[in-house]
């Protein structure tokens, strides 16, 4: 199979404004795989969950071939982070585990959720400041897990089901969204308890979470179709509509720029978000139906997973890292 698809400049900028050129391409991976989230790694490689088969696949850019490890029988593979030592951790709910794959050996280790977890739906992680993985489960728990003991805990979410994205902080806090109950929530790290934090529409659908260099925290909201940050020395939420007439802002990531992505399944698009000038960019799929559900990066690329191609996709956008300052 070619692992290639076709090599694309393309950059649509909403309001009109200048367009400025963006490397965007895009990765076959195995059909059937429908990968899910994306972890780009510090070699070069890129993780991805392939949800539909229960793999953890890795992706050479450099050669397009994908290397699959299988996870388990059973296995539904949501989330995957990059962490210490250059392991890959995932969220995987046809397991109800959390599983850790090296980065060198491909061991696969899993953690299996208490009883309090059953059945937990795992939906993504985040490490905190003390190297403690923090995990969400969409039937309504959030949970814990030391990787250098084992111990892991697992709460009651407020409002019920629903948490779905979660996020790091620099310093370290964590904060995660409720898809099904509209809040953001911060845990105490000791004590596991939420600080609920009401967004500004009612029924917004936040759905992904993520923080930038300052720890404010950038959500998408599904139901409502924007783009929101909270600033949580302020205590104040700011509200960002996406263009077009029915936006479904589904995954978010802020880059080290400080530059926000989203992406819209209405408009089958990744968005770029300036802050600064309060204005999006647009970078259209070349198929239909791309289903970008989550993004990461690294140093100059943005990397998402098109589930409804299967295919990973990066945007180079060509500008240089232009540093963050206060």
């Amino acid at each position: 199979m070619n692992r290639f698809a076709l090599l694309l400049s393309v950059a649509l900028l909403l309001p009109a404004g200048l367009a400025q050129a963006a490397e965007v391409q895009y990765f076959d991976v195995p059909a059937g795989d429908h990968p899910h989230d994306v972890a780009p790694a510090s070699d070069g490689t890129v993780w991805y969950t392939g949800q539909h088969k229960g793999v953890l696949g890795r992706l050479d850019p450099k050669t397009g071939e994908v290397e699959r490890i299988p996870l388990g029988e059973g296995s539904r593979p949501h989330g995957v982070i990059v962490g210490p030592y250059g392991a890959a951790w995932v969220t995987d709910s046809g397991l109800n585990a959390i599983v850790r794959v090296d980065a060198i050996s491909n061991e696969v280790r899993s953690f299996p959720l208490p009883k309090a977890g059953t059945n937990a739906n795992l939906n993504t992680a985040a490490f905190d400041g003390e190297g403690r993985l923090w995990f969400t489960g969409q039937t309504g728990i959030y949970g814990r897990l030391d990787p250098k003991t084992g111990k892991m805990d697992v709460w009651n979410a407020p409002k019920g089901k629903g948490p779905y994205g979660v996020a790091a902080t620099p310093k370290g806090e964590i904060y995660y969204v409720s898809l099904a109950g509209s809040f953001l929530g911060k845990p105490n790290l000791a004590t596991g308890e939420t600080e609920l934090i009401e967004p500004k529409s009612e029924g917004a659908g936040t759905r992904r979470v993520w923080s930038d260099s300052k720890g404010r925290l950038w959500v998408s909201e599904w139901n409502a179709g924007n783009l929101s940050v909270y600033d949580p020395a302020a205590k104040a939420w700011t509200v960002y509509r996406l263009p077009g007439t029915e936006p479904h802002a589904y995954s978010v990531y802020v880059d080290a720029n400080d530059k926000v992505w989203v992406t819209d399944f209405a408009a089958n698009a990744v968005l770029k978000f300036d802050p600064m000038t309060e204005t999006f960019e647009s970078f259209p799929s070349d198929k239909d139906g791309a289903a970008v559900r989550q993004m990461l990066g690294r140093q100059g690329e943005v990397w998402g997973a098109e589930s409804g191609t299967d295919r990973l996709v990066v945007i180079r956008d060509g500008k240089p890292d232009e540093g963050v300052t206060d």
